[in-house]
């Protein structure tokens, strides 16, 4: 099978399997666990921060972040498909006891002005903001790329609001592949950022919170009362961190996988698409359900009798998404899978 419902796909290769065999191990929660710190070292350089800690996965990562900067019956501003918005299980308000305030941005992004536009009335009938938080890339903006200028103008008059930042960096590594922008210049604004080892990368598990030390201290709290807490985990640690040795450069083969599919989808007939709107590795697509006479569900199920899988993400759309197990052939095969369905 073909997948490219989601770059979350990836599996570990042999290499990796045998680094996370040979790990170093310690108990991580005692910080002992020589694997996981030398990650946390890591990804703090990375990034630029004082410090940062390994967690499960990343919607945990934005869960702590919320809980450690926000006081319940805070409001936190994000876009409005934003991932910790609408795929985390409401854990916000469930973890935080805040709300959301969704800012109807363009493709998973919003401007200054449109922040500023969101502020409410400082009176006491109205909840307040303290956490302003961005996506890097924007997963449901079809993998978009927030520009440096836009995302430190936020970051600003958030700033000056007296709000804290944070980035939701599951794919932050994917917008610095494609554009040569750091991933630390990229954060530089933030208080507080991640990222993912799980997506693209290939690692089988686990992401990295980070921010300035007493942030993460702070966070490792809440880690431990949602426990998040563990033991030997340098054995998914050294996974991370294989990835990040072996598996960053190589995110631009993606992104022109991507490009290439997108392309080819945008020639068959019914569908809808620019391909010029593909900036890393997310293709979104629309089907002229009226044309062809099934509708996107019904296509996804076609393409699986040909050995491809892509989700459908309502009646008219679906998403593809590539990563390190799909190929350039592979691409080709589903672009000739695409065209029986349609034609």
């Amino acid at each position: 099978m073909i997948d490219l419902a989601s770059d979350v796909k990836t599996r570990p290769t042999a290499a990796m399997r045998q680094a996370m065999a040979n790990a170093e191990v310690g108990d991580e929660q005692a910080f002992e666990d020589p694997t996981v710190n030398a990650l946390c070292e890591r990804v703090a350089n990375l990034l630029g921060k004082e410090a940062a800690l390994f967690a499960p996965s990343g919607a945990m990562c934005n869960q702590l972040a919320i809980a450690t900067w926000c006081r319940p019956g805070d409001e936190v501003l994000c876009e409005r498909t934003a991932h910790i918005a609408v795929y985390e299980a409401g854990g916000p308000a469930a973890n935080a006891g805040v709300m959301m305030h969704a800012i109807h941005g363009e493709r998973g992004q919003f401007t200054a002005a449109q922040l500023q536009a969101s502020f409410r009335a400082k009176w006491r009938h109205c909840p307040q903001p303290s956490l302003v938080c961005v996506e890097q890339t924007a997963n449901l903006g079809g993998g978009s790329i927030w520009p440096l200028a836009q995302l430190n103008a936020v970051a600003e008059l958030a700033h000056e609001r007296g709000l804290r930042t944070h980035m939701d960096g599951a794919r932050l590594l994917n917008a610095s592949a494609a554009t040569g922008i750091s991933a630390r210049d990229y954060s530089a604004a933030y208080d507080s950022v991640w990222i993912d080892f799980s997506k693209g990368l290939g690692a089988p598990i686990g992401a990295c919170l980070a921010g300035s030390r007493e942030f993460i201290e702070r966070a490792w709290v809440i880690k431990q009362r949602l426990g998040g807490a563990m033991r030997q985990a340098g054995i998914i640690a050294a996974g991370a961190l294989y990835a990040l040795d072996h598996h960053v450069e190589r995110l631009v083969d993606d992104h022109a996988h991507a490009k290439r599919l997108a392309e080819g989808l945008a020639a068959l007939p019914g569908v809808i698409l620019d391909p010029r709107s593909i900036e890393t590795n997310i293709v979104f697509f629309r089907l002229d359900v009226e044309r062809l006479g099934f509708d996107a569900a019904e296509f996804s199920k076609r393409l699986a009798a040909h050995g491809v899988r892509i989700g459908p993400f309502d009646d008219r759309t679906l998403r593809a998404v590539t990563h390190r197990d799909v190929s350039a052939a592979d691409i080709e095969a589903a672009l000739a899978a695409a065209h029986t369905v349609l034609a």
